[in-house]
C-alpha cells in the first residue's frame, strides 16, 4: 500500500503537466497577417513592374529592328542607266565634242583668222565644214533630247515605287533610303535638263558662229572683188 501511493503521488504531477493535444489552440495575430500581406502585394507589385519593363524593352528592341531594315525597293540601278546614256549621248557629240581643247583648235582652223583668208577652194571647204558643224550639233541636240524624253517614263514609274514603298515603311531607316533615292531620281532628272541645255546651247553656238564666219569670209570676198 505504501509504495502504491507513492507511484500515484509521483504520475500526479505530470498528469497535470502534458496538456491533452486534443485541445491545443491556434493563436491569430492581426499585426503580422497584416504585415504578410503587404509583403505579399509588394512583391507582386514588384513582379508586375518587372514584367512591364522587360515589355517595354521588347517593343523598344522591335522598334529598333524595324528602324534598321532597309528599304527592299531599290531604283539606283535605273537612274544609273538612265544617267548613263545621257552620258553617252553627250560624248558621241559629232566633229565637235565637249572638250575646251578641241573647241579652241576648230574654231582657229574653220571660224576666224587665216582660215577666213585663204584661197577660194580653202574658203569653200571651210564653209562647208562649218555647215557640217551646225547641222551635226543640231542632231546632236535632238538626240539628247530623245533620250531625256525617253527617260520619262521610267522616271515616273520609279518615281511611283518610291512613292509606294515610303508611304508602307516600317522604321526610319526606309522612310530615309526612300527620301534619298527620291532625291537621286531628281539629281538625275536635273542632270537630263543640264543635258539637253548644253546640247542646245552648243548647236545655237555652233549656228552662231558659223553666221559670223559667213558674214566675215563675204567681207573678205568682197574686198578682192573690189581690189581685183
Amino acid at each position: 500500500m505504501k509504495k502504491r501511493f507513492v507511484l500515484i503521488a509521483l504520475m500526479a504531477p505530470m498528469a497535470i503537466m502534458i496538456p491533452p493535444a486534443a485541445h491545443a489552440l491556434v493563436v491569430y495575430d492581426p499585426t503580422n497577417y497584416a504585415s504578410n500581406v503587404l509583403q505579399a502585394s509588394r512583391a507582386l507589385q514588384q513582379i508586375n513592374n518587372q514584367i512591364q519593363q522587360i515589355q517595354n524593352q521588347a517593343t523598344s528592341l522591335l522598334n529598333e529592328a524595324r528602324n534598321l531594315t532597309s528599304l527592299p525597293l531599290s531604283t539606283l540601278s535605273t537612274l544609273q542607266a538612265q544617267i548613263g546614256q545621257t552620258r553617252r549621248l553627250l560624248a558621241s557629240a559629232q566633229r565637235i565634242a565637249y572638250d575646251v581643247q578641241d573647241v579652241q583648235n576648230v574654231f582657229a582652223t574653220r571660224y576666224s583668222g587665216a582660215a577666213l583668208r585663204g584661197d577660194a577652194a580653202q574658203m569653200v571647204a571651210n564653209a562647208d565644214a562649218r555647215w557640217h558643224d551646225s547641222v551635226d550639233a543640231l542632231q546632236d541636240a535632238m538626240r539628247v533630247q530623245a533620250g531625256v524624253v525617253g527617260n520619262l517614263d521610267g522616271a515616273q514609274s520609279s518615281m511611283e515605287r518610291l512613292m509606294v514603298a515610303s508611304q508602307s515603311a516600317t522604321g526610319a531607316l526606309q522612310v530615309a533610303q526612300a527620301g534619298n533615292q527620291m532625291l537621286a531620281l531628281q539629281a538625275q532628272q536635273l542632270a537630263d535638263l543640264t543635258a539637253i541645255s548644253a546640247a542646245q546651247g552648243r548647236a545655237q553656238a555652233l549656228a552662231a558662229a558659223q553666221q559670223a564666219a559667213v558674214e566675215a569670209e563675204s567681207r573678205e570676198r568682197f574686198r578682192r572683188f573690189r581690189g581685183n
